[in-house]
């Protein structure tokens, strides 16, 4: 792990250690996982209002599956301050892991490694989920590691389906070592997510259903969903609407195409050899059909900056700075279902995140189809069942 990513974590414990002694409150995301933990200590269920949390927090509800609160109980052992601060920690160390394998190799270390990885904590995604306490970059690390550096080794896919355990989303991933033809890793990642939920199945039976039954949807408000802060298919539609019943129709159906464009697109290319592209689009699209998908979800920039850093792309790279650094929100009204109300301008910046995406989307289709030549690569042929090599 290059010393700079090791700065900066010491560099946020540093901090936490500050704000415990002087009694002020950091991280509201990991103040929510470290009481619903204490709730389960005190026999209590997840999914009811929780008791345990800090007075300076605002009160919010626990939406993570079961599995998650059993695995937040070390956080029980610290006050909430130093569990900000193990957390941020590790998200800097992951944050580094991540740049590090999107990066070309002569920038991998030494001061200018160390330069871009702080440039990263400006985009927004990156120091909202730091700040929040989130654990958005320990789980993108985890399922760059399993895609990139795991593959052919016998733990591949345990690292991508114990992330979807904790958090739901990342089972597209799943999907992704489908498509790459990645069989037993999906059957790994499948069986560890299957397994932990069991487990929490045995020692948490009753929140285990109350989770897959009620809290799994109402947890974020996940069908009605309009603030300015859910940047998925579902939020600018729900925005568009006035979050009117046609909303999720319209969802399912544009989710629908982007799961059936995506998998085409991320077939090509990993034919093509670009593996960090193809886990890039399905990323995207897992931001796009969720129906939450916070702006610190967004946090597949990172690998995205690195991607377009090894291609030169100067203008890609200028485009993401702009659009993920997020001054833009503070523009618009948010809040109190202001955004049904948004003008033409409002809509625009308001929705920024997902129209990058989707200005992007028919330039990455093209260019998945375009010779990898043309994009300075050289194909890997993968060759199908039976099939002959040409050369």
């Amino acid at each position: 792990m290059p010393y700079a990513a090791t700065a900066v974590a010491a560099g946020f414990v540093i901090l936490a250690v500050a704000c415990w002694v002087k009694g002020q409150g950091l991280g509201v995301d990991s103040s929510v996982y470290r009481a619903g933990a204490l709730t389960l200590l005190h026999g209590d269920s997840l999914y009811a209002p929780l008791t345990t949390g800090e007075p300076w927090a605002p009160s919010l509800p626990f939406t993570y599956p079961p599995i998650a609160g059993l695995l937040f109980l070390p956080l029980t052992m610290l006050p909430s301050q130093l569990g900000w601060g193990v957390l941020a920690a590790f998200s800097a160390l992951a944050l580094g892991l991540v740049l590090h394998e999107s990066l070309p190799p002569r920038l991998r270390t030494g001061w200018r490694f160390g330069a871009l990885l702080v440039a990263t904590l400006a985009l927004e995604p990156v120091w909202r989920s730091i700040g929040l306490g989130q654990v958005n970059l320990l789980l993108l690390a985890m399922v760059v590691a399993d895609v990139l550096l795991l593959r052919g080794r016998k733990g591949a896919g345990v690292l991508i389906g114990a992330a979807a355990a904790i958090k739901l989303t990342p089972l597209i991933f799943v999907a992704h070592l489908v498509l790459t033809r990645r069989w037993a890793d999906a059957a790994r990642a499948m069986a560890t997510f299957v397994v932990l939920n069991l487990v929490a199945a045995v020692v948490l039976p009753h929140d285990t259903v109350r989770f897959w039954t009620e809290a799994l949807v109402d947890g974020n408000d996940a069908t009605t969903n309009s603030w300015i802060g859910n940047q998925s298919l579902n939020g600018i539609l729900q925005r568009l609407t006035g979050e009117g019943k046609t909303a999720l129709f319209l969802f399912a159906a544009t989710a629908v195409i982007a799961l059936a464009l995506g998998a085409m697109v991320v077939r090509r290319l990993h034919r093509n050899g670009d593996d960090l592209g193809a886990l890039l689009v399905t990323a995207a699209i897992g931001l796009l059909i969720s129906p939450v998908s916070w702006t610190h979800h967004w946090v597949w920039v990172v690998p995205l900056a690195g991607y377009l850093i090894a291609r030169s792309n100067v203008w890609g790279l200028l485009a993401l700075v702009v659009v993920f650094s997020g001054w833009q929100f503070k523009m618009v009204p948010s809040g109190a279902k202001s955004e049904l109300t948004w003008t033409a301008a409002d809509v625009l910046l308001g929705n920024s995140y997902l129209i990058a995406a989707l200005v992007a989307a028919p330039i990455v289709i093209l260019l998945a189809g375009a010779d990898p030549a043309l994009r300075g690569r050289t194909a890997r042929v993968e060759l199908e069942p039976g099939e002959k090599s040409r050369s």
